[in-house]
Parts: C-alpha cells; sequence; structure tokens
C-alpha cells in the first residue's frame, strides 16, 4: 500500500480498548468516559480487519489502548494474528502496555509469537508514579516487566519527557534499563485530548534531555530502525541497549510516516495530528470486505502529508479532541 505522496504503508497500530485501569496525566483526564461496548469492534473484527491490512501489504502490527490487557478477550486475538507469523505472511507482532497486568501474560504473549513489547514508565519513583498515573502502583509494573524478561520478552521502555515531573530522572532511567537490559526510548509529550492539564508548561523538547544525557555518556547515533518513528542512540558504557527520540514537535518526522492507526470502534485516523477519519467498522458491517478495501483506499489518498503540532509561548496549536487513549498508542 502507499499513501498519495508515495510513502508505503506497512506498519499498523490497532487500538482494541479506550479503556485503561491508569489515568496518566498526559493521556487521559482523571474522568473519562469510554466507548459503551456496542460501539468497539468485537475481537472477530478486529482479526477480519488485520487479515485484510496483512494482505494489502502490512507487515508489522502493534496491538495498543488503551490498556489493551484490560481486555478479557485480549489474548484470544493475539493468538489469532500471531498465526500469520508462523505462515510468514507477518514480520512481528507486538504490544504496548502500562505493565500493570503483564505479570499475568507474558508468558502467554511469547506462546502467542510476540518477541518485543513497549511497557509505559515515566518515573522509578514510586510516590512520582502514582502521582503521573494518578494511583498507579509502581511496584506492580516493575514485577510485570521482570515477568515478561523471564518470559523471552524483549523489553522497551517508553518515557514521556514532562518538565517539572521527570526531567530530573532521563540519566537515572538511562542507568537503570542498562542494568535491566531494557532499551529506552524518550517521548514528547502531544497535544492530544483534554486531559485537565497545562501541557505548555509540561513541555520539553528533547534536545535537551539528550544534552543532559549526553554529559554523563557521550552519545552515538545507530541506523538501526523499529518501524516507528523513533531515531536511535547508543550511550557510552551502554553499548547493550539503545537509546530512542520520537520528536513529534521539536523535529518532525512525518516525511518518513509507514503507520496507519485503527482506533477500538474501528476508524481509521490517518494522522495523530488530524481529525479526519474513515469508519472501517461501518464498511465492513455493511458491505464486508469489498466495502473495507474501497474504505482503506480512501484513507490511503486522503493521509496528510504532516500533523501541524506545536506547543510553544504563544500556547498549544494543532490540538485534537479525542485522547491518545482513543487513538491507541
Amino acid at each position: 500500500m502507499h499513501d498519495g505522496f508515495g510513502r508505503r504503508i506497512e506498519y499498523l497500530r490497532i487500538s482494541v480498548t479506550d479503556r485503561c485501569d491508569l489515568r496518566c496525566r498526559y493521556c487521559m483526564a482523571e474522568k473519562m468516559s469510554f466507548l459503551p461496548r456496542k460501539d468497539v469492534l468485537s475481537l472477530e473484527e478486529i482479526a477480519i480487519l488485520a487479515d485484510r491490512f496483512i494482505a494489502r501489504g502490512v507487515r508489522k502490527i502493534r496491538l495498543s489502548g488503551g490498556e489493551p490487557l484490560v481486555r478479557r478477550d485480549f489474548m484470544d486475538l493475539a493468538r489469532r494474528i500471531g498465526r500469520h507469523l508462523d505462515a510468514g505472511t507477518l514480520e512481528e507482532l507486538t504490544l504496548t502496555t502500562n505493565g500493570t497486568r503483564l505479570a499475568d501474560h507474558a508468558e502467554a504473549l511469547f506462546d502467542a509469537g510476540m518477541r518485543r513489547i513497549n511497557v509505559s514508565l515515566d518515573s522509578l519513583d514510586p510516590d512520582r508514579f502514582a502521582f503521573i498515573t494518578r494511583g498507579g502502583e509502581l511496584a506492580r509494573v516493575l514485577a510485570g516487566i521482570g515477568s515478561a524478561r523471564e518470559a523471552g520478552l524483549r523489553v522497551k521502555i517508553n518515557m514521556v519527557a514532562m518538565r517539572g515531573f521527570n526531567d530530573d530522572e532521563f540519566v537515572p532511567m538511562l542507568r537503570w534499563c542498562a542494568e535491566q537490559g531494557h532499551d529506552l526510548t524518550l517521548i514528547e509529550t502531544m497535544p492530544l485530548g483534554d486531559t485537565g492539564e497545562d501541557r505548555t508548561d509540561r513541555y520539553m523538547p528533547l534536545a535537551q534531555a539528550m544534552a543532559e544525557i549526553g554529559a554523563a555518556h557521550p552519545l552515538t547515533a545507530i541506523p538501526y530502525r523499529s518501524g516507528g518513528p523513533a531515531r536511535y542512540f547508543t550511550a557510552q558504557g551502554m553499548e547493550h541497549i539503545r537509546l530512542g527520540l520520537i520528536t513529534p514537535l521539536s523535529d518532525n518526522f512525518c516525511a518518513g510516516c509507514n503507520r496507519m492507526r485503527i482506533t477500538c470502534e474501528g476508524k481509521i485516523f490517518m494522522c495523530l495530528g488530524h481529525e479526519n477519519y474513515v469508519d472501517l467498522k461501518d464498511a465492513y458491517r455493511s458491505g464486508g470486505i469489498a466495502a473495507v478495501d474501497t474504505a482503506l483506499d480512501r484513507a490511503l489518498i486522503a493521509k496528510p502529508l504532516a500533523h501541524d503540532f506545536a506547543i510553544g509561548p504563544e500556547g498549544t496549536h494543532g490540538a485534537t479532541r479525542r485522547h491518545m487513549s482513543v487513538t491507541g498508542g
């Protein structure tokens, strides 16, 4: 598949639920209204849509949420999509999780064919972690990460950089990841949905984090790519792990976008930073696979060249009404 700008689309992210058992301040409001069950894609529908994207050239799929492991039938879905790995029609199936339920699912995820996962972890301080997540238990997440490693899953830690929240933890987090054998990716906060927090004050360009890290551990750029938007580095003395940067605001990466996202209600938002969408659920329920293909063709043509996120002294621009948990991480 290629979009209207000639970019090859081979990476699909599927949100299986908009629900989450945490309320991270950069992602969700403290009080959220979630979709009624009838509006959410069934497991069968998600699997059918995944099959169709794979048939049209998608080679990597990431399952996300919300928190995907809160959905009771999640492992059935993972095993069904994982069959494409055995067949050779899919190169990789991965997961983004907050880690709270990882201890109960790590072995099953490995058995389904996953070999690496992303875990959101923004602080190693229990009190600060509880504050950022509005009540999360750090020990539970760390136990889940340990279970994932024991099951054979490679773990990448995702850390959202927030001025005044965790901007003194970049070096300690990198050192902890090196000790544990986990890659680390730093992410700039994005203006998605009303979370009740002022992102202008919290936004931190990652160049500042890199300067701090580089002063302690000189960095070297490497050509590694995981399929997503991150650029990667190695830190002196920690060459066995990778440090990634996702910079949607300070260093736009849209020119190389290879991704599409399906929300849990079956909508393709062609870009995180735009409100336009194509409804695959409606297409499938009204017209089957042929209608899905037609809708997908429309989405490819409508995919924009870039988002227009901006956070600065003059305020926030390009923000969307929907939360990140709706679109999927």
